[in-house]
């Protein structure tokens, strides 16, 4: 990778530069060597004298000439070279040669959360702040007036009727206020979770951080409530806090004891009733299936929709054959795959784009 060249080198070269640098690429193209040089200058380099790094790193990299100062002006490579896999994401036959094309935010989007290096993690997670997201609402006993309401509104009418001496011109309308449904999120952060857990816990906070009656609980031998810790706007500060306060990261796995907690403690007495619930884990538990499947009913119960989240779905041939999910499956009203940031995009698309009941 470029921008991973420029670090070796010595050169201050953040995520988000990098980021910048990519959505650069996408404005001028890459058609033009020229255009690639001057996007890398202005979104890459702070200083004057990183320049010449900058020269001598370009030219060295896509090897478009021997003066490692002058701006290039050619990026068409030969179609006998390698080209390097990190950066040609395709390529185009055009007489004999092929033209690079960058397309890195896109594989990191289909890339697997468990063969991303922790550098391609925090590019992931970069990807997944822009990615909108839309809290499902649900009507509520509240009502106001509406130009296009449900029902009458008998004191507005009239109030509007006494200054015309009683006389009814316009029926006023009223309906109900929507209200975010809460949405609780359960990540499991047992040792098969690993590869996966930092990743899905970036993404609950960017959930917590970034909306409003969002919750979010750690789940290993024990529960922890993570939800003070993950509201901080700064991600590595959240993030340390969380780790601080989940005492058993990549311990053993008691889905079942864990989610009785839950219901006793928070979903029952009120979080999880009319709440979306969001289990992110493997299904791989030591406790007792039994009681993970009442405890799942129990939840099922109270709760609007239950959505599981599994990273190993997405393995090709894959069958949910283990104690735990077995037991909890009939409890579920949706079973998606948590592997890379696609299935992240898929499930915020499920949890807003739900069609919401009219409470009678």
């Amino acid at each position: 990778m470029f921008c991973r060249t420029l670090r070796s080198e010595g050169l201050s070269v953040s995520v988000p530069d990098t980021l910048t640098y990519i959505r650069a690429l996408g404005v001028v193209g890459v058609r033009e060597a020229n255009q690639m040089y001057w996007a890398g200058r202005a979104t890459l380099i702070r200083r004057p004298e990183d320049i010449e790094v900058y020269d001598r790193v370009f030219s060295s990299f896509w090897s478009v000439g021997d003066h490692a100062s002058d701006p290039p002006t050619d990026v068409i490579a030969s179609t006998d070279r390698q080209l390097p896999e990190e950066v040609d994401g395709g390529s185009e036959e055009e007489g004999g040669n092929r033209l690079l094309r960058y397309s890195r935010a896109e594989v990191l989007r289909d890339k697997n959360f468990a063969d991303c290096t922790t550098e391609e993690i925090a590019e992931a997670i970069g990807t997944m702040r822009t990615l909108p997201i839309t809290q499902a609402a649900r009507p509520s006993h509240r009502w106001r007036t509406a130009r296009r309401g449900e029902r009458p509104d008998i004191r507005s009418t009239i109030r509007h009727a006494m200054r015309s001496d009683g006389e009814i011109g316009h029926l006023e309308q009223m309906r109900r206020v929507p209200r975010v449904r809460r949405l609780v999120l359960v990540c499991d952060v047992s040792g098969s979770m690993e590869p996966y857990a930092r990743a899905l816990l970036r993404f609950a906070h960017i959930l917590v951080a970034g909306g409003t009656r969002v919750d979010a609980f750690a789940l290993g031998t024990r529960l922890t409530r993570l939800t003070r810790q993950l509201s901080s706007r700064d991600p590595d500060a959240a993030m340390l806090a969380a780790s601080a306060a989940v005492r058993d990261w990549s311990g053993g796995t008691r889905l079942g004891a864990g989610l009785r907690e839950f219901n006793d403690r928070y979903g029952v007495t009120g979080m999880a009733r009319g709440s979306q619930v969001v289990v992110l884990s493997d299904g791989w538990d030591r406790g007792d299936p039994d009681e993970l499947g009442s405890q799942m009913a129990r939840l099922h119960r109270v709760a609007h929709q239950i959505v599981w989240v599994n990273p190993l779905k997405a393995t090709p041939g894959y069958e949910p054959l283990t104690q735990g999910m077995a037991a909890a499956l009939p409890h579920i009203d949706r079973f998606l795959p948590g592997h890379n940031v696609a299935s992240m995009q898929t499930l915020l698309a499920v949890l807003s784009l739900m069609r919401e009941e009219t409470i009678s």
